[in-house]
């Protein structure tokens, strides 16, 4: 499996001459879901879904479905009919030929006076990756590649340090790091590395590794 990071908390997995993306978001880049078969959309927040970027990769290619909650699909399935699949927690299917389980229910907290809303994240062949979306979802299976919600609004270093910890994946490469700065990676580098208790990677937009 080759995996691709894009900007934030895009990422392309190629199998087998098929193409999954999951969350190509308005932070990332407009190409971000050009050429998938499929693509899977944790939640409805913008830099993870972008109805713009989601119709012009359906488009560009008829064969490709849309895996995804409700509240998404609702905004963008009345236009590509039978294309577009509402999945919750618990549900299993293929796509792009890859086994995808969905695990979790509801964002992180922002605030105590913001409602959250429903998030799902999406465990890769059996454990190979493991996205959470915006949560810090544990799932009931063994992580081998876990794309780590490195910063965000609603999290704070130890929480994502504990995460790693919990998960206790082999590996942890960084996703959703679009407001982290340069000069702060190395802070998060070297703290998560030495206390999450698994090899904590990054790369860069567009830079591939096969896992």
């Amino acid at each position: 499996m080759k995996l691709t990071k894009m900007s934030h908390a895009c990422v392309r997995l190629e199998k087998d001459g098929q193409t999954l993306v999951l969350d190509p978001g308005a932070f990332s880049e407009e190409d971000a879901a050009l050429g998938a078969d499929a693509i899977l959309v944790t939640h409805e927040h913008l830099d993870h879904f972008s109805e713009e970027r989601l119709r012009v990769a359906l488009d560009a290619n008829p064969a490709a479905e849309i895996w995804t909650l409700k509240s998404v699909a609702e905004k963008i399935g009345t236009a590509f009919p039978g294309r577009v699949h509402t999945v919750g927690h618990g549900d299993t299917f293929t796509a792009a030929g890859f086994d995808v389980q969905v695990h979790g229910e509801l964002h992180a907290v922002i605030h105590p006076d913001i409602p959250r809303i429903t998030n799902v994240g999406y465990l890769i062949d059996g454990g190979a990756v493991f996205h959470p979306g915006d949560a810090l979802t544990v799932p009931d299976h063994a992580v081998e590649t876990l794309m780590l919600p490195v910063m965000a609004p609603w999290s704070k270093i130890s929480e994502v340090i504990d995460y790693v910890r919990e998960v206790r994946p082999q590996r942890a490469y960084d996703i959703h790091d679009a407001l982290l700065t340069d000069l702060a990676r190395p802070v998060y580098d070297s703290q998560i590395g030495a206390l999450g208790g698994a090899e904590h990677l990054r790369l860069k937009p567009g830079e591939s590794t096969a896992l």
